[in-house]
This record gives structure tokens, C-alpha cells and sequence, in this order.
């Protein structure tokens, strides 16, 4: 692929670049921006290296920022617009940029010392200069870590641009694509995916400030190809598209729909694919590797699995010695470790937690359960640390139990546990949320339910009603949470 990071802005040319809200931004108007923005830079006395933060906010010149800085060589700190007081100190006092860009709005003047205006893409005739593929740092991005203050993930340049290789050969990604999106710009998904994505393949990206189902399915009737979303826009998307026929046919016109962030269950899977032929395509990464495991654009596609490694990628699981004894044969769970160039440079100021996650062999261990079968296809089960119940001599992953549980039409969401019990070591505790408080189904039918659906050893033995889960900023079940709550309501 390309030595040079976003490939497609060398030849400044009127193909389009962007779609943001319907505005459309040619690759030659995108470089001048971007060249503006560089140069602004440099005459705050930023160089390359330097972090410059950006809040997130859903403007053009958003996009703008993202890209100068990335092209200039100055290290992007993405923020959240939604970050808490607390939060937002850490952030800025962790990464020290020396410039924070806002919107045109200067909505968040107030809430940060050093504030400029975004440039818009209309301004500056200037190209910018030409960022090559290395190895120093790109991007910072904090971790939503269910405990503790958020980490700085490093991503240079070579991570990036090796990762997005990889999916491109794993989804065909080509110029003729048109990739829509209504992710925000602060994680992996919506900016590097999306974004970088873009820019890197040669597709143009058609990007939505505000998430409605009837109007992104309409951005593929209109001409987009390929739709990237997580699992909750996807449960809206089909809802939509049971109601609406012109919804359905527009999501069916998709050469390729794409979900990651989080596990989409095998009832909105098959739901999606009578609603509108189309089956969905899922990945599976993280902050710190990018994407490691995805289904290809030619695989069949098998609900609840997230594919092979990514090109370039290696993905292997191990046991709680980090010995890679698991056997690939669908059902031993291991936590899984991944190498590559795709792995992060480390956490910024926090060796101490690199360490902790990395091995001499740059082998990163994720923290996350899965199971592998002969072909390396991988299903995500659970989280290490709050995901693996050890009941009755049995090791579960929490995760299968709440694909089971999402799978009742009267179950909204949930989250699994396990508490201490002198008999059985741990017992699994489910957390529902209903999909009508009015009618919530017995206790004893969802656990009967699961016992359909999977071992009956892992069937939940308490089952509590809640109005909703407890959630980091980035959307997380905070588990600690539930177990410090002793909520009993049933």
C-alpha cells in the first residue's frame, strides 16, 4: 500500500473526499484546508510531535483539524464534548496539549486554556505537506476503563496505516466506495476507521452529525456502500426497517454492513437479514490494537463470531498463565493476545501499565475471553477481569450468558455477574432491563430460556430487574457497580 498515511489527498483532485451532512468536499478542498490548518500550527509555534487537542464537536471543521494535524505531524488528542469536569482535567493535565481546537461555535472556550477556532475547508489555497507511514506517534486516545482514570493509548502513524491495509483487504475496500457513518470522532471506530479509513483507500465518507435510522439507510439509496455502526444503531436500524419498506430496501442496496464496539446478538443478526437480505459483517478490536479479528467481505457470515485475524495481525489465546494451551476448538475459553504492527506504542506516561499489558514479545494481552474454532474464526465471550465465572468447577464467559438472555423478546439489555457462593464458588447473577416494565417476563422463563440456548451450567441463578445498567462515558456496563449495588428488585 501507499507509503504516504491519507494516500488518497496526494492528488488534490475534485473526486470527493468527505460528506459531512450533505455538504460534499473534494480531496483538493480537503488538502488546502487541512494545509491552512497546518499552517496555522506552525504559527502558534506548534511542531510536529507536539499534542494539540480537538474537541469532537459534529462540524466540518472537525474533520479538518483531524486531518491537518495528522498531515502536519502534530499528535491529535480527540475530546469527547461530553466529558465530565473530572474527566477533562485528567485529559488535559495527562497529555499537556499545547493548543486545543474548537468548532466554530467555541462552544468549549470555558472549559479548556487554549482555545482556536477550527479552520474551515473554504479557507487557505495552501497544500499541505505529505505525512509518510512511521513510526512516530499519530494519535492519543483515552481509554474508557471501568475503573481508574482513563489511560492515553499512543497510535503512531504505522499502526494505523498497517491496520487499515488489513481491512481493506478483508472488505474490498475501493475509490468507488462511499462509507456512511454516524460514529463520533473521538474512538477507533468513527475516526480511524472512518476517517482515516476513507482517506487512506481512496472511498469517500459520507458522515452524519446526528443518528436517525430513516435518513443513514437513505445515504445508501442515495449511493453509499458500505455502512459501519454498532450494535444499538443497528437494533434501531431494523426497527425502522420492519416499519418502513423504503428503509428496508435502502439498507438491502449495501455491498457490505459492518457492527463492531460491542457484541451484536444473533436475534438482531437474523432480524436484519430478513428485514433486508443483508447479513452483517462483524469486527472485533480494541483502543490500544485497532481492529485484530474481522469477517471477510467473501466469508460466509456466522452470527455471534467476529472472523479471522486481520492481515497482519496475530491473534492467539491463552490460560491464566498467559501459556498458549487453549485448544482451538469452539468451546475453551481463553483470554486472548494479539501482535502485529497494529499494537499501540504504549500508554502515554504510564509504563508501569504497558508493561503490565505487553510482554518482552509485544505480544498485547487484551483482557478479553473468547473461544477459537479449527478455521481461527473467534467469538467473543466476556472481559478477564469481570467476565470469567468459575461456577461448579465450570469456567463461563458472562458474555455467552447475555447473548442468550438478548435473544428473549422481552429482554432490552442485561449484564451477567458473578457473585461469591460457598457452594458453587461463584453463581451467575443476571442484571435485565426489560423491554416493558409493565409486562417483564417471570424470572424463571428467562432462565429457562438460556437453558434452551446453551449449557445449563451456565444458566443464571438470580435474575434482578432494573430500570437501566450503570455506564462509563463510552457506553461500558460498569459491573463493579452492580455488584457494590445490591440491588434485589426482581
Amino acid at each position: 500500500m501507499s507509503s504516504t498515511l491519507l494516500s488518497s489527498l496526494d492528488s488534490a483532485d475534485d473526486a470527493p473526499a468527505l460528506f459531512v451532512d450533505r455538504r460534499v468536499v473534494s480531496r483538493a478542498e480537503l488538502a488546502r484546508a487541512a494545509g491552512a490548518h497546518a499552517a496555522v500550527l506552525a504559527s502558534r509555534g506548534v511542531a510536529p510531535g507536539d499534542h494539540v487537542g480537538v474537541w469532537t464537536d459534529p462540524d466540518l471543521e472537525t474533520f479538518v483539524a483531524l486531518v491537518g494535524n495528522a498531515l502536519y505531524g502534530a499528535v491529535s488528542v480527540p475530546l469527547n464534548p461530553q466529558l465530565g469536569a473530572r474527566e477533562l482535567e485528567h485529559v488535559l493535565a495527562d497529555a499537556s496539549p499545547k493548543l486545543c481546537f474548537s468548532g466554530p461555535r467555541r462552544a468549549h472556550a470555558a472549559r479548556a486554556g487554549a482555545i482556536d477556532t477550527l479552520v474551515s475547508p473554504s479557507e487557505g489555497a495552501s497544500l499541505p505537506p505529505s505525512r509518510l507511514v512511521d513510526d512516530r506517534p499519530l494519535l492519543v486516545l483515552y481509554t474508557s476503563g471501568t475503573t481508574g482514570a482513563p489511560k492515553g493509548a499512543v497510535l503512531t502513524a504505522r499502526n494505523v496505516a498497517s491496520n487499515l491495509d488489513g481491512l481493506a483487504r478483508a472488505w474490498g475496500l475501493r475509490e468507488s466506495d462511499r462509507i456512511a457513518h454516524a460514529l463520533p470522532m473521538f474512538h477507533v471506530h468513527g475516526l480511524c476507521l472512518g476517517l482515516f479509513g476513507a482517506l487512506r483507500s481512496g472511498a469517500a465518507l459520507d458522515w452524519s452529525s446526528r443518528f436517525d435510522p430513516a435518513s443513514l439507510a437513505a445515504r445508501i439509496g442515495d449511493g453509499a456502500t458500505v455502512l459501519y455502526a454498532v450494535p444499538t444503531m443497528y437494533h434501531r436500524l431494523v426497527d425502522a426497517a420492519e416499519r418502513d419498506a423504503v428503509v428496508a430496501r435502502d439498507l438491502s442496496r449495501a455491498r457490505l454492513l459492518v457492527s463492531g464496539s460491542a457484541p451484536l446478538s444473533t436475534r438482531e443478526f437474523h432480524r436484519i437479514e430478513r428485514a433486508c437480505g443483508q447479513r452483517v459483517v462483524e469486527r472485533y478490536g480494541l483502543t490500544e490494537t485497532l481492529i485484530n479479528c474481522a469477517v471477510r467481505h467473501d466469508d460466509a457470515r456466522r452470527a455471534g463470531w467476529v472472523g479471522r485475524a486481520v492481515d497482519g495481525v496475530e491473534v492467539a489465546l491463552v490460560d491464566d498463565h498467559r501459556s498458549p494451551t487453549i485448544a482451538a476448538d469452539g468451546a475453551s475459553i481463553g483470554e486472548v493476545r494479539v501482535r502485529g504492527a497494529n499494537v499501540f506504542d504504549g500508554y502515554l506516561h504510564r509504563p508501569d501499565a504497558t508493561s503490565a499489558a505487553m510482554d518482552g514479545d509485544r505480544w498485547f494481552y487484551t483482557g478479553d475471553l473468547a473461544v477459537m474454532d479449527g478455521d481461527g474464526w473467534v467469538k467473543i465471550v466476556g472481559r478477564r477481569a469481570t467476565d470469567l465465572i468459575k461456577t461448579g468447577g465450570y469456567k463461563v464467559g458472562a458474555g455467552e450468558v447475555e447473548a442468550a438472555l438478548r435473544e428473549h423478546p422481552s429482554v432490552q439489555d442485561c449484564a451477567v455477574i458473578g457473585v461469591d457462593d460457598d457452594d458453587l464458588g461463584e453463581r451467575i447473577v443476571a442484571y435485565v432491563v426489560a423491554r416493558d416494565e409493565l409486562e417483564r417476563p417471570a424470572s424463571d422463563a428467562l432462565v429457562a430460556h438460556v437453558c434452551g440456548l446453551i449449557s445449563a451450567h451456565k444458566r443464571p441463578r438470580e435474575v434482578h430487574f432494573v430500570s437501566e445498567l450503570p455506564r462509563n462515558a463510552m457506553g461500558k456496563v460498569l459491573k463493579a457497580a452492580l455488584r457494590a449495588s445490591g440491588s434485589t428488585r426482581r
